[in-house]
C-alpha cells in the first residue's frame, strides 16, 4: 500500500508541472511594419493584456512592402502602408473591411487627419497610425548658419557632406514644393523643372541618395546634413549627448511630402479578431501617448493623447500644415519614373 502511495506521489510530481505550464494557448498576431516604428513597451502591454504574442517583420519602403505582398508574401495580419499605397491596395482588394463595431477608440482620431485621407475618409479599410513628414537634420556644430529651406542642398560649401533619401516621390516632391508646385503634379513641364533643380543644383553636392544608412552615417559624423525621417537619426544618436544637443530638425518652409501611415488588415488574415483589438488598443489615449513619446513624435492622429503626452518633440503638429500627402498617380507615375530612373538616379 505504501509502495502504491509513493508511486502515485512521484507520478503526480512529474505530471503537475506539465499541467501548470499548459495554460491557455497564446494567440498570435503578425505585424508588417516600418523599421523603428513599434515601441517595445506598447507591444509588451498588448501581449500581457490579451495573452498574446506579437511577431514583427519590418520594411524600409512602401515599394518593398508592396512587392513582397504581391509576389506571394503572406502570413501577416496587419500592415502599415502610407496613403498612396493604401489607395492602391484598397483598389486591388488587398484588405479586409474594418469592423467598427469591434472598436471603442476610433472617435479619438483627429478629424483633420481623416479629412486628408481622401482615399478612405470613413476608415472602411484603414485606420490612421501616424501623420508625419520627412525633413532635414543638421549637425549645427558643423553647419552653424542655414535657412530652413530645401535649397540647403544647393550649398557647394557642404558638398560631399549631405545626403537625400533614395525615394523618388520624396526627392521629386521636395523639388516641386520648392518651385511652388504640387507634389502630385502631372504636368510634364513642372516635372522637368523639378528634374533640372535636382540635377543642376542639388545632386552635385550630395554624397549619395540613401534611405537605409543615413542615420548611422550621420551619427558617425560622415554626413552633416541629411534628408530623412528624424526618428531614424535620433534613434542612432540617443546615447551621444553632444550630438543630440547639436542636431536640429526642420520641415522646410516650402512644405513637401507628408505621409499618413495606416493600420490595415490584410485579406485572408488568420487573426482578424486580435488584429481589431490591436488597432483599437493603439488608439487608447494613454497608449497612443506612449507610442508618440517613445519616438519623440507629436500626437498627430489622436486628439486626447495630446493632453497626456509629455516630453520633447522633434517637431510640432503645426509644422505639418504646409505639407501635402502623396496621391496614387496611376499611369502618370511613369512621368516620375522617367526622370528618376532614367536621369536622376543614373550615376
Amino acid at each position: 500500500m505504501k509502495r502504491n502511495i509513493v508511486f502515485l506521489a512521484v507520478m503526480a510530481a512529474l505530471i503537475m508541472p506539465a499541467i501548470v505550464s499548459c495554460g491557455p494557448a497564446k494567440e498570435r498576431l503578425y505585424l508588417y511594419n516600418w523599421a523603428v516604428y513599434t515601441p517595445d513597451s506598447v507591444i509588451k502591454k498588448f501581449e500581457k493584456e490579451y495573452n498574446a504574442k506579437v511577431f514583427i517583420d519590418e520594411f524600409e519602403a512602401n515599394e518593398e512592402m508592396y512587392a513582397k505582398l504581391t509576389s506571394g508574401g503572406s502570413g501577416w495580419d496587419i500592415v502599415f502602408p502610407s496613403g498612396d499605397y493604401v489607395e492602391i491596395m484598397i483598389n486591388q482588394g488587398m484588405f479586409e473591411r474594418i469592423d467598427h463595431s469591434k472598436m471603442e477608440n476610433l472617435g479619438n482620431i483627429d478629424p483633420a487627419v481623416l479629412k486628408r485621407t481622401m482615399y478612405d475618409p470613413t476608415m472602411e479599410y484603414s485606420v490612421p497610425y501616424y501623420f508625419g513628414a520627412a525633413g532635414v537634420l543638421i549637425n549645427t556644430a558643423r553647419v552653424s548658419e542655414f535657412e530652413e529651406s530645401w535649397n540647403i542642398f544647393s550649398r557647394s560649401d557642404l558638398r560631399g557632406r549631405m545626403t537625400m533619401l533614395d525615394d523618388m516621390r520624396e526627392v521629386v516632391g521636395a523639388a516641386l514644393s520648392t518651385l511652388g508646385y504640387s507634389v502630385n503634379t502631372k504636368n510634364p513641364a513642372e516635372l522637368n523643372e523639378a528634374h533640372d533643380l535636382i540635377m543642376n543644383s542639388w545632386k552635385p553636392n550630395l554624397a549619395k541618395f540613401d534611405a537605409v544608412a543615413f542615420g548611422k552615417q550621420y551619427a558617425s559624423g560622415d554626413f552633416w546634413v541629411v534628408h530623412g525621417y528624424p526618428e531614424v537619426v535620433y534613434e542612432e544618436i540617443i546615447d551621444d549627448p553632444d550630438l543630440m544637443k547639436n542636431t536640429y530638425f526642420f520641415i522646410p518652409r516650402e512644405g513637401g511630402s507628408a505621409y499618413i501611415d495606416s493600420m490595415c488588415i490584410l485579406k485572408g488574415a488568420k487573426n482578424i479578431d486580435l488584429a481589431h483589438k490591436f488597432i483599437d488598443f493603439i488608439h487608447r489615449p494613454e497608449i497612443y501617448a506612449e507610442f508618440a513619446e517613445a519616438l519623440w513624435f507629436p500626437a498627430t492622429a489622436n486628439i486626447p493623447a495630446r493632453e497626456i503626452k509629455t516630453g520633447w518633440e522633434m517637431y510640432s503638429i503645426e509644422d505639418l500644415e504646409d505639407t501635402e500627402l502623396k496621391d496614387d498617380l496611376g499611369l502618370e507615375l511613369e512621368l516620375y519614373n522617367e526622370i528618376w530612373f532614367n536621369s536622376i538616379r543614373v550615376d
